[in-house]
């Protein structure tokens, strides 16, 4: 549909399957919030040397692996057996959270009831504080509610998606400003320069 209508380049951040791309007969640049999220860390939790990065389930491994080596902490992860789509049997936590402040990775959150699961899986653990950081804040149904009944101190998300609206309903949900890595992708595109220095690195402001 983008191709037909005329889009000779496409710039996507976080795809949910990085296949996608292979779906396109034109470039496409898929940008990685992982700069953004390592650098809010840094920023934003206290702790954060005292932080374990944890994937919800065990396709987000890489992400998180990749975080924590940022970071030089520790990871874990979530193994969830799921009864259907948005529903899950059984959660095992495979990793140490006692006392450390956890940090949930994910590409997007949606319904939210499998990450507030985790997270309460990850207070009975004996983590001592719970953070939450997504690329994409889908946050359908009552989301909302169910964050702003969870162990999260904050879930953050960036700004692929407005977010007025459901910051307004929950003070739980923070935003990391991606705009700079994408009119910098943009500006490189645009005048033929490499795109993959942000891939690792925020643009330079």
């Amino acid at each position: 549909m983008l191709s037909v209508a005329g889009a000779d380049h496409i710039i996507t951040m976080d795809l949910h399957a990085s296949q996608i791309q292979g779906f396109f007969d034109i470039p496409v640049d898929n940008l990685f919030a992982e700069p953004a999220v390592v650098k809010w860390i840094m920023d934003y939790i206290p702790e954060w040397k005292n932080a374990i990065i944890v994937s919800p389930d065990a396709g987000g491994a890489k992400r998180v692996t990749s975080i924590a080596d940022r970071l030089n902490v520790d990871f874990a992860l979530i193994h969830k057996e799921r009864v259907r789509a948005n529903e899950v049997q059984s959660m095992v936590l495979v990793g140490d959270v006692t006392d450390r402040v956890a940090i949930l990775v994910d590409d997007m959150a949606d319904t939210c009831g499998t990450f507030c699961l985790a997270a309460q899986k990850l207070n009975e653990a004996g983590a001592k504080k719970i953070y939450a950081i997504c690329t994409h804040g889908i946050f359908s149904g009552n989301a909302t509610t169910k964050i702003n009944n969870s162990y999260f101190e904050a879930v953050v998300v960036t700004n692929t998606i407005p977010q007025e609206e459901k910051m307004k309903e929950c003070p739980k949900i923070q935003l990391i400003d991606i705009s700079m890595m994408l009119s910098e992708a943009i500006r490189r595109t645009h005048n033929g320069e490499s795109v993959s220095y942000l891939f690792k690195n925020m643009p330079l402001i």
